[in-house]
Parts: C-alpha cells; structure tokens; sequence
C-alpha cells in the first residue's frame, strides 16, 4: 500500500481528490481476490469517512464488472498511475506495473480522497533496463518494446486488440484476461520471494519453457 501525489492525473470532476490511495495483493485476478480488494477498499473508506475526508473508489476490475456504475469510475484514474505515483512500481514493457519485490503479478484497487496524507516517493521512469524478454516472447507480438516514463505516458506500450485476439478461438483462455506469459515471464516476477515453481510451465501458444529463458 502507498499514497501518492496523482494531481496531474485527474480530470475536472475529480481534481479535489489529489492524493491516491494505492492497494495491491500479491494474488492472480480472480473473483476471490476482486473480493478481498473491494474489502480492502472498504476498510478504507470506514477509515477516511472516519476522519471527515471525502474519497471515490476505483474499482479493482473493470472487465468482469461490465455495465455496471462502479464499473464507468475505472475510466476516470488508472491503477497505474496510484501505483507509479505512490512509487510501489513502474509501467514494465508489457504494459503492467512492476513491483521490485513482487513482479508484474500483483493486482491493483485505488481509492482517491481529500485527506493531505504525505506522499510517497514516486517512481517516474522504468527499472527494465535492457531486458525485453516478455517482447522477445509475447505469443501475440502485442508489445512494442516502448520504454515507460512520466515524461512519455502516452506512448503505446501494448497493441491490446493483439492481445485481445489471441484469446479468440483457443478455449483456455476463456476466463482469463490474457494468456500471462509477459507475467510469467518477467524476471522480477521469477526472482518474487515464494515463486511458485508450478509457473514454470510451458507457453501454451509457443511451447517456449521458462526453465529455457535465463533471467
């Protein structure tokens, strides 16, 4: 968890809420997590509320929340940038945040609010250095090789409707996001205290072995 200064970020409608809580859990998205974040969120506000600030929540997943209010909130921040500006990662080149403890594998929940907490250190430019692993080894070659900074935020990291294709038609993939392998694959997701050497599986799309690609 940290807070961050996201002023820059914010539009109009939300610009009196300059400071973003973020949370993260070290757990794949999945329902019990979705649940486990909005909790976490909850106890938030109960805290904020408490104090007389005023806060907005941003849902943790949008995708699975389809039509619904909470749902329309996540396009007005992104997770992304409470993470950098809250210093807890940097956008990798496969589009995610990236922990230096945790990887790419963390899932996010953001709630905005009044309070003038003091900010954390940000994180404004990538820690990827050379690497390019998750480009070299994208199935879908939706990843551009672009290197995140808050100077370039805009830049196209990842080609989504690549990424989006590849799940048409090939039946494990059905309920997930994507196929996870940029995740799996990244080094500080391998160098993640209590990885679990069942994720060093075989590439369902490219028969690529992790055990093959050195860190």
């Amino acid at each position: 968890m940290g807070v961050g200064d996201v002023t820059e970020a914010l539009s109009e409608e939300i610009s009196h809420l300059n400071r973003g809580i973020s949370i993260a859990l070290d757990s794949k998205l999945n329902a019990t997590t979705v649940r486990r974040l909005l909790n976490l969120q909850k106890l938030t506000e109960r805290y904020l509320r408490g104090l007389g600030y005023r806060y907005l929540s941003i849902p943790p997943d949008s995708d699975r929340r389809n039509g619904t209010f909470v749902s329309r909130l996540y396009e007005l921040f992104s997770h992304k940038t409470a993470a950098t500006c809250s210093g807890l990662g940097w956008i990798g080149k496969n589009g995610l945040v990236i922990n230096p403890d945790y990887g790419p594998a963390l899932s996010w929940a953001t709630v905005l609010t009044d309070a003038p907490f003091e900010p954390d250190r940000p994180i404004t430019e990538s820690l990827c250095g050379e690497c390019d692993l998750c480009v070299q080894h994208c199935p879908s070659r939706a990843l551009t090789g672009r290197t995140w900074s808050v100077r370039t935020p805009y830049e196209r990291i990842v080609i989504y409707e690549r990424c989006r294709s590849l799940k048409k038609g090939i039946k494990a993939f059905e309920a997930k996001p994507n196929c996870g392998f940029c995740i799996n694959i990244c080094p500080y997701m391998r160098r993640a205290k209590g990885y679990p050497q069942k994720r060093e599986s075989r590439c369902l799309i490219r028969g690529v072995s992790l055990k093959e690609v050195p860190l």
